[in-house]
C-alpha cells in the first residue's frame, strides 16, 4: 500500500485502522535521515527504519507491502511533484510535462540524497522494477495519452505515432539530465524542445 493510496474513495468502507498523514510522513522522513546519514539502501531494513521514525514494524506493514513500495514513495517525496497539466492545448500540456523532467534533473544535481539513492536504486532489480511500475510507467501513459488528444484535436498530424513521438519528445530532457550532467538546464528549455518539434508536426494547410 501506498500514499497514493490515502487519496482513495472517500466512500468506501475503512480497514484496519485509520490512516494517519503525520505517521506515514514520520516514516518517510526516517528513512531520508538514514540516506542522509549515508546508510546503503540495502542495509536498510524495517526495523531500522521503525526505530528510526518511532513507530512499530507492524505500523509500516500496514501502509506497504515492503521496502520497495516504501521506497518508491521516498523518491516520489524528494522529487519535484507531478504536474497538473493546464488542459488548455497540446503545447501547454507537453510543457508541463517537460518542465517536471526538467526540476527533477535539476533536483538530482543539487541534491546528494536524489543522486546517492537513484545510483542504489538501478543496482537492486527489485527497487528499480518498482519505480519503474508506479512511477516511470503511469507518467509514460500519460504522456501517450496527451499526444493523442493532440492528435485527435488536429493539432498533430495524423500519420504520426505517438508511441514514437514521445520517445522524441522527452529524449531531449532525460538526455540533458541523465546522460549529460554537464549539460545545461536552463529555465524555458522545456519551452525551446516542444515548439522546436511542433513546428515540423502540425498539420499542413
Amino acid at each position: 500500500m501506498s500514499l497514493a493510496d490515502s487519496q482513495a474513495d472517500p466512500g468506501a468502507p475503512a480497514r484496519g485502522r485509520p490512516r494517519s498523514e503525520a505517521v506515514e510522513r514520520a516514516i518517510v522522513e526516517g528513512v531520508m535521515k538514514l540516506l542522509e546519514d549515508g546508510v546503503p539502501l540495502a542495509e536498510l531494513s524495517i526495523e531500522r527504519i521503525a526505530r528510526t521514525a518511532g513507530v512499530g514494524k507492524a505500523t509500516i506493514y500496514r501502509r506497504w507491502n515492503g521496502k520497495e513500495e516504501l521506497f518508491v514513495d521516498v523518491i516520489r517525496a524528494a522529487e519535484p511533484p507531478d504536474p497538473e497539466l493546464p488542459g488548455t492545448s497540446l503545447r501547454d500540456d507537453l510543457v508541463a510535462m517537460l518542465e517536471q523532467l526538467r526540476r527533477r534533473g535539476v533536483m538530482t544535481r543539487t541534491s546528494a540524497l536524489l543522486h546517492n539513492v537513484f545510483a542504489q536504486m538501478k543496482s537492486s532489480p527489485r527497487i528499480w522494477r518498482a519505480y519503474q511500475t508506479a512511477v516511470v510507467e503511469p507518467r509514460r501513459r500519460l504522456q501517450v495519452e496527451v499526444l493523442r488528444r493532440g492528435q485527435a484535436a488536429g493539432e498533430l498530424r495524423a500519420d504520426v505515432d505517438v508511441e514514437l513521438l514521445n520517445d522524441i519528445v522527452v529524449g531531449p530532457m532525460l538526455l540533458r539530465s541523465v546522460m549529460r550532467p554537464d549539460a545545461d538546464l536552463p529555465e524555458g528549455l522545456s519551452e525551446q524542445i516542444v515548439d522546436t518539434l511542433l513546428s515540423g508536426l502540425r498539420p499542413v494547410g
